[in-house]
Parts: structure tokens; sequence; C-alpha cells
């Protein structure tokens, strides 16, 4: 088993998020996975999350997550480390978190609570009962409802001594700033909200970002890494200005779209991606026309 100081030294770099393939129906498509994650595992990144934000971790049952998370840890091969989702409540969280080791990963991406408003010290609570579940490595995510204090994220690493990493999905890059000056080296600091975000987050120090852009080519996410940690800006910016911007621009363009643009690209450059499930909206009819211009540009760096 990884341990958490073995998985935090290997956190650096691309973390990628595998889509979860659907056939049409809507039913789960593991030969599709299992397709994807062949052209994956040899990219140039630093690990794989099983079924998280990109791979709508919260539209799956546990029998369908237990199965994503077996066949990525099978495809994968221990090349790079695999992380799984777990959360929405402690219960569950606890057994996804469970069902996780047993199959196999090297640690856990803990997700927020369901409940919106809770106080800091459920909060704590909440992420200790989920970390305590499992001696595997943990990272939290901060993302939606969940945008903790700097103070809160003080006491979460002083409470959960196998918590490695915080994630950032809010791409407030001041009030990351303000966290990371107040817990310093303790976490391992992971930029979250998205290939577009990479400039803001390498600007304050930041060198491991998790990319849905490695679902089309892991090449160019390393390409993002790498001119923005060497400071590169003029690359960075002709890699932001042909491939990115285009890319997020569409996705911003109606909720929902972050995942199924992804997933639409995919099945037209010769991966597998197929329908999003409910609540995640789907693309128009009338847009697959702009869709196909970006997999022109897509295909190209297959």
């Amino acid at each position: 088993m990884t341990t958490p100081d073995a998985l935090r030294t290997q956190l650096s770099g691309v973390i990628a998020f595998p889509v979860t393939p659907f056939h049409d129906d809507l039913s789960l498509n593991l030969a599709g996975l299992r397709h994807n994650l062949q052209a994956l595992k040899n990219a140039p990144i630093c690990a794989v999350v099983a079924a998280a934000g990109t791979g709508e971790f919260h539209t799956l049952s546990p029998d369908e997550l237990k199965q994503v998370i077996e066949v990525t840890v099978a495809e994968i091969g221990g090349r790079v480390p695999v992380l799984a989702a777990a959360g929405i409540n402690t219960a569950l969280g606890v057994e996804q978190a469970k069902q996780a080791q047993a199959a196999g990963v090297d640690g856990l991406l803990l997700f927020p609570a369901y409940y919106p408003t809770a106080d800091d010290d459920a909060l704590l609570a909440y992420y200790k009962t989920l970390a305590d579940a499992t001696p595997l490595g943990v990272l939290i995510y901060s993302r939606d409802s969940f945008n903790p204090s700097p103070a809160l994220v003080q006491r979460l690493a002083d409470s959960i001594p196998n918590l490695i990493a915080l994630k950032d999905g809010q791409g407030d890059t001041r009030r990351l700033q303000q966290i990371m000056h107040k817990v310093g080296e303790r976490l391992h600091w992971i930029g979250g909200a998205g290939d577009d975000a990479v400039p803001g987050y390498y600007s304050i120090g930041i060198r491991t970002y998790t990319s849905s852009i490695a679902n089309l080519s892991p090449q160019i996410s390393r390409q993002l890494h790498d001119t923005a940690a060497t400071g590169d800006q003029d690359a960075l910016a002709e890699l932001m200005q042909r491939y990115v911007l285009p890319l997020y621009t569409f996705r911003a363009r109606r909720k929902g779209y972050e995942v199924s643009v992804m997933k639409r690209l995919m099945d037209k450059i010769g991966l597998v991606g197929g329908p999003v499930r409910p609540p995640l909206a789907d693309l128009r009819e009338s847009e697959y026309a702009e869709l196909e211009l970006l997999a022109t540009l897509w295909r190209s760096e297959r």
C-alpha cells in the first residue's frame, strides 16, 4: 500500500481526471473506459483520479463507482498513483473510502458534504471521519459550497494526520495565497479549478494541477505545466490562446458543459465519451457544427 508521504512525493505535474463513459441509454460503458485509459496510461501525467467531478462521481451508484475504480486500477497497472473520490455524507463516504482501498487505490479525494451550510466544527468532524476510515493519504477538495477559511484549513491539517493536500476548485488565488501562507508546507497545494487557471495558480507557486484536457491530449496538459513552471510566458500564452481558451469559452456557455463538451469532443477524436447523466446538460444539436471545429484542432494533437 502506498503511504501518504510516498503519495505526496509523486504528486507533481499533471493529474488526469478521466470521464466516465456512458452508453446512449446512460448505462456504464466499461469497455469505453478501458479504451480511454489505455490511451492515457503511458502519458506524461503524475496521477489519475477515478470518477471524480469530470467522471460524474455524483451520478454513480456505489456498485458503478466500484467498477470504475477497479477498471482504472487494473488499466493503469501501477504506472502512476490512482486516487478515488469519496464523500457526500459520512456513511456513504466511509463506505466509498473502504471500497476504494480494497480495490487497490493509492489515495482518496474527499468531496464536500451534501449539506451546504455546516459550521467549521461539523466540517472538521465530517472530513476526519472520512479520513479515519482508511490509512490512505487523502486530499480535500475545496469546491462549490465548501470554501474554507485559512483557519479551517489549518485545523484540518492539524487534526488529520493522513491529509496530504488541498485541491482548490474555487479559482480564487487571493484566498488560496492566504491559505498557503497560513498552513505552509504542511500540505501540498493543487490547482483544481481548470486548465484555464494554470497561469494564475503557477504564478503563486503551485506546481501541480488537475487537468480535464488530459482526456483529449495529456501532452498539451504537460506543456501547460512545463511552460508555466519554467516561466515561459510567451509559450504559455500561445497554448492558452490556441487550445485552452476556445475550449473553456465553449464549456462556460451552459452549466454541465464542463463535462459534456469534453465527452462529445472525445467521441469525435477517437476516444469514448458518450452522453452525460442528469442533472448535467448535454449539447444542443445546433452546437455540433461548432464542436466539429474544435475537434479538428484536437485531432491534430492525438
